[in-house]
C-alpha cells in the first residue's frame, strides 16, 4: 500500500509541467556547478601553487553567502523565489562566462579570481534560500515529500557523477588551460538553461500573503527562538563546530593532496569528490531504510560518526593511494548523509511551522557560517604542511568527540530526537 502511494506521488509530481521544468533546469545547473567546483581550485593551484591562495578564494565565496543567507531567505519569503532564481542565474552566467574568457585569453590573474569568487558568494546568499523554497510553490502539499526527494536525490546523484566527469575533461587538456576554460563554459551554459526553464514556467510563484513583521524583526525572532531552545542550540553548536573542523580542510586539502601526492592529478580530485557525494547519497538511502535509532543508541552513533571523521581525516596525512583515499571519502560521506537526514528531520519536527523557513536557513547557516574562516585557516596550515592540515583536523575532530560525550545535553537530546522521530513514524 505504501509503495503504491509513493509511486503515485512520484507520478503526480512529474505530471506537473512547472516541476518538470524546475527539475530540468536545476539538474543542468547543478551539473554545471560540478565543473566549476573542480575547475576553480585547479585554476588557483596552477596560478599560484599556494594552498593559502585557494583557502582565500573559497573564503571570499563563503563569507557573503553566509552573511546574506538569512537576508536572502527573508526577502525570498516576500518576493517570488522564481524571480530571484532567474536573476541569480543570469548574473552567474555572466560571471562564469567572464571566467572562461579570461582563462582562454591568458589574462586571468589571481585578483580577478578573488573578485569573481566574492561576487559568486553574494549571489549565492540569495539563490540558495530561493532554490530551497520554490518546490512548495509548484506542487501540492500531499506530494511535497516526493518532490523534495526527487530534487535532493537528483542533486546528490549529480554531485557523485559530476566531479569525475569534470576531472576527466580538465585532464584531457592537461598541457593547456583549455580544459579549465571548457569547464567554466559548460557551467555558464548550464545557467542559461536554468534561466530559460524558469522563464517558461506558468506559475510565477509570487507571494500572496503580506508579512506584517519587519525583515530585521523576523530574523531576530528566529535567533531568539534558537537561543532559548537548549536542545536546538546544542545541535546547532555541534553542526557549526563539525563543519568548521572538517569541511574547510576537505575543500582545501583534497585538491592539494591530489595535485601534490596522487599521480592521477585532477582525475583523482574528481574521483575523491565524487566518492564523498556518492557516500552521502548512500547515507541518505540508509537513513531511509534502517530502523530509526533511539535512546543511547542514537548517542553512540553520533559519537562514533564524529570519531570516525577525526580518524579518517588523520589517515589522509599518510595515505597517498587514490583508491584508498576514495574509500575513506566514501565512508565519510555515508556517515555525513546518514546523520544529516536524522538531524534535519528532527529540526523540521521541533520547529513551529510559521518559523520553519527561517530555522532551516539557520541550519544552512550553521553549515556554512564559519566555513570561510575554516577555509582560510586550512589554507594557512596547508601552506605549512598539507599532511599537518589533516593531522590538525583529525585531532580537533577527536577532541570534539570527547567534548560532546561529556555533555549532559547529549543524553537529553537523544531522548527528544527519538521521541520526535517515533512520532513521525
Amino acid at each position: 500500500m505504501n509503495s503504491s502511494i509513493e509511486k503515485n506521488s512520484l507520478s503526480n509530481v512529474f505530471n506537473i509541467r512547472d516541476f518538470r521544468l524546475l527539475w530540468l533546469g536545476s539538474a543542468t545547473s547543478n551539473l554545471g556547478d560540478q565543473f566549476s567546483l573542480i575547475a576553480m581550485p585547479w585554476l588557483v593551484l596552477q596560478l599560484t601553487g599556494d594552498p593559502l591562495a585557494l583557502g582565500i578564494v573559497l573564503a571570499l565565496e563563503g563569507i557573503p553567502r553566509a552573511v546574506f543567507m538569512l537576508v536572502g531567505g527573508a526577502i525570498t519569503d516576500r518576493l517570488s523565489p522564481r524571480l530571484i532564481m532567474i536573476i541569480s542565474d543570469l548574473i552567474r552566467f555572466g560571471l562564469t562566462a567572464l571566467m572562461a574568457l579570461l582563462v582562454l585569453s591568458g589574462y586571468i590573474q589571481l585578483w580577478m579570481v578573488y573578485g569573481i569568487a566574492l561576487a559568486f558568494g553574494l549571489v549565492a546568499g540569495f539563490a540558495v534560500p530561493a532554490a530551497n523554497s520554490i518546490v512548495p510553490t509548484l506542487i501540492p502539499e500531499k506530494d511535497l515529500q516526493a518532490g523534495n526527494s526527487i530534487s535532493m536525490g537528483t542533486t546528490q546523484l549529480i554531485s557523485f557523477l559530476g566531479p569525475t566527469l569534470a576531472g576527466l575533461v580538465i585532464a584531457a587538456f592537461t598541457q593547456s588551460n583549455t580544459g579549465i576554460t571548457l569547464a567554466f563554459a559548460i557551467d555558464a551554459f548550464s545557467f542559461v538553461v536554468s534561466a530559460v526553464t524558469m522563464l517558461a514556467m506558468q506559475n510565477r510563484g509570487a507571494q500572496t500573503q503580506a508579512d506584517e513583521t519587519g525583515l530585521l524583526e523576523s530574523i531576530r525572532d528566529s535567533l531568539v527562538y534558537l537561543w532559548n531552545n537548549h536542545d536546538l542550540r546544542f545541535m546547532f553548536t555541534i553542526i557549526l563546530l563539525t563543519n568548521f573542523i572538517f569541511t574547510g580542510p576537505l575543500l582545501v586539502g583534497i585538491p592539494v593532496l591530489a595535485s601534490e601526492k596522487l599521480i592521477e592529478g585532477s582525475v583523482a580530485y574528481g574521483l575523491l569528490m565524487s566518492a564523498y557525494a556518492g557516500g552521502t547519497l548512500a547515507g541518505f538511502l540508509l537513513a531511509g531504510v534502517l530502523p530509526r535509532p533511539t535512546g543511547k543508541i542514537l548517542s553512540v552513533i553520533m559519537l562514533l560518526l564524529l570519531l570516525s571523521f577525526g580518524v579518517g581525516m588523520s589517515l589522509f596525512s599518510i595515505v597517498t593511494t587514490t583508491w584508498i583515499d576514495f574509500v575513506l571519502m566514501m565512508l565519510m560521506g555515508i556517515g555525513n548523509g546518514y546523520i544529516a537526514i536524522l538531524v534535519i528531520t528532527w529540526f523540521q519536527n521541533s520547529t513551529p511551522k510559521a518559523m520553519l523557513g527561517r530555522m532551516m536557513s539557520l541550519v544552512m547557516l550553521s553549515s556554512t557560517g564559519l566555513l570561510p574562516v575554516s577555509q582560510a585557516l586550512s589554507g594557512l596550515i596547508g601552506k605549512w604542511s598539507i599532511s599537518g592540515l589533516f593531522v590538525v583536523a583529525g585531532l580537533a575532530g577527536i577532541a570534539l568527540t570527547l567534548w560532546v560525550s561529556t555533555q549532559p545535553a547529549l543524553r537529553n537530546l537523544s531522548r527528544v530526537v527519538a521521541k520526535d522521530l517515533n512520532q513521525v513514524a
